[in-house]
């Protein structure tokens, strides 16, 4: 045991997600040691998720409180106060979107490092699977090599020295060894069972893996998208993209509670598998494999020597014997008898692919290889994928604080919105200073200028025999409204201006403003100078 903790130690988030008090649906204390099969067990984990769902259900409650007293609540309408609501807005949104910007970086590199995790989990069961395959293909072709090849060379060189019973009993002697080899193999532990579970696995963790990782990354996305749109809807001050981003942020604050009840189950339950993997996989491979070669291969210690030692030893044994006997009878019978040749060649080339491949068994039936698979998969799982948990969590927790942030700005950026639209409504079509009126003008064609009342105002004729037009409001320049200001004495006729009748005051135009518009008012009047000479 000290020998694995040695090798392994699992890290303090492990140690810290299995000291969370495990309860059933009853609320009766569970023991925490990882049993996926065992009711009570799996109704603990079920509570750590339904737990995230109690926080979902208070979370909804507080934000359908606020929308409602958001609604209904009345406030002053001074511009004091819109000022400030617009601010409150502005910032609850800009801080919101950051927050959610900063919670999807968070959720990336939780993302890939469970993913890294848990492929590196996947590689370690695929050569781990890999090597217990090689040794029942090795186990395979050596019993075939004693049983059958072997078999049919010795039946031919038993009717070839039929005449000769001291190469007979030689050829005897073959056989036993090769029995020998062949019942030695049959001793060594049969992975086909344990292959199969392991490819099963390693494809299970793989499919739900990767649709694991493209659901985070898609959540990703619509998470970045819901902050784009509500920037928008901001800028562009629309009221249908409000209402899409409120409806989107309320499906994206379900998912994220959903995706924090699943990662708190899965990894709680993965801290309780990885504070003592070895006692869980003693339990589970009792009827695959021995106590014994299970131990071996968990803790491969140096001072316990291999469960398989006797069995190579043998096989050695025998390849040695059986290789001195045939190079015994190449060197003495074949002389005699030469058609024995090719048969004793045969063998002898049998025997040395059989010695190749006792070295290859060797190798694999080492418990340093497998041994290192073991720790690369607890690394994979136990360090990257739950600490990519962890990330992802946090992910969680900081999404929802983000919309639940943008929703609650929501009916307020509304109200906002209708306030302005209500504020523009009220301000006349035609006054030249109001935006909406000059986009409008923008579209439609430009009305003749009016002439100023200095055509009329010369001192030859009357000004009862020149009738000025009728006055009209319009929206003519701003220069020709100071020109004719400028001409009745400094004192502005304010009966041609359009903002009079509304209880708009004037426009009030500085110093350096005033002499640029009389430089500009002068260029229309000199024409008019000389129509009516003095």
């Amino acid at each position: 045991m000290s020998a694995a903790r040695v090798d392994y130690i699992a890290p303090w988030w492990v140690v810290w997600l299995h000291s969370v008090p495990h309860f059933s649906l009853r609320l009766q204390p569970v023991d925490s040691t990882f049993s996926p099969r065992d009711e009570s067990y799996q109704e603990s984990l079920l509570l750590l998720g339904l737990l995230a769902a109690v926080c979902l259900v208070l979370n909804l409650a507080f934000l359908a409180t606020y929308l409602v007293c958001a609604c209904c609540c009345r406030r002053d309408h001074t511009a004091q106060t819109k000022q400030r609501s617009s601010c409150c807005i502005t910032w609850t949104a800009a801080v919101a979107g950051l927050v959610c910007c900063a919670a999807v970086g968070v959720g990336f590199y939780g993302n890939s490092e469970t993913n890294d995790g848990v492929y590196q989990l996947v590689y370690s069961l695929d050569d781990a699977n890999h090597t217990f395959s090689g040794v029942d293909e090795l186990v395979f072709e050596n019993t075939q090599r004693m049983k059958m090849d072997l078999e049919q060379h010795l039946a031919r060189l038993s009717e070839i020295f039929a005449v000769r019973s001291d190469y007979i009993q030689v050829l005897k002697f073959i056989q036993q060894m090769a029995d020998s080899v062949a019942a030695q193999l049959s001793k060594l532990p049969v992975w086909t069972e344990v292959t199969v579970q392991l490819t099963e696995l390693s494809e299970q963790t793989s499919y739900v893996e990767y649709y694991r990782w493209l659901s985070y990354l898609l959540l990703f996305i619509l998470d970045l998208i819901i902050c784009l749109v509500t920037c928008l809807a901001l800028a562009k001050r629309s009221r249908c993209l409000l209402a899409s981003m409120l409806c989107c942020g309320a499906i994206t604050l379900l998912l994220s509670w959903t995706s924090l009840a699943a990662d708190t189950t899965a990894a709680v339950g993965t801290s309780d598998f990885c504070m003592a993997p070895d006692i869980f996989i003693l339990n589970n491979t009792q009827s695959q494999i021995s106590t014994e070669v299970a131990r071996y291969y968990l803790y491969c210690s140096q001072s316990v020597s291999s469960p398989f030692q006797q069995v190579l030893t043998v096989f050695q044994r025998s390849m040695t014997s059986m290789q001195i006997q045939v190079t015994g009878l190449l060197q003495v019978a074949v002389p005699l008898f030469p058609t024995a040749e090719k048969d004793l060649l045969d063998i002898q080339l049998l025997l040395n692919s059989s010695e190749s491949s006792l070295h290859q068994l060797t190798a694999m039936l080492d418990c340093r290889g497998l041994h290192k698979d073991y720790l690369d998969a607890l690394t994979g799982i136990c360090y990257d994928g739950i600490e990519g948990l962890l990330f992802l969590g946090l992910f969680s927790l900081l999404a929802a604080l983000a919309f639940s942030a943008l929703i609650c700005a929501g009916p307020r950026a509304w109200k906002h919105f209708t306030s302005r639209d209500r504020d523009y409504d009220d301000i006349d079509d035609n006054d030249p200073f109001n935006p909406q009126a000059r986009r409008i003008a923008a579209h439609n064609p430009p009305r003749g200028q009016l002439h100023s009342f200095c055509s009329y105002s010369s001192g030859l004729g009357s000004q009862s025999s020149l009738q000025p037009p009728m006055q009209t409001i319009s929206n003519a320049p701003v220069s020709e409204y100071m020109n004719q200001a400028m001409l009745f004495g400094g004192n502005p006729r304010y009966e041609n201006v359009p903002l009079i009748g509304r209880g708009s005051p004037p426009p009030t135009y500085s110093p350096s403003m005033r002499a640029t518009y009389m430089s500009v008012a002068e260029e229309p009047l000199r024409p008019y100078s000389g129509e009516f000479p003095a």
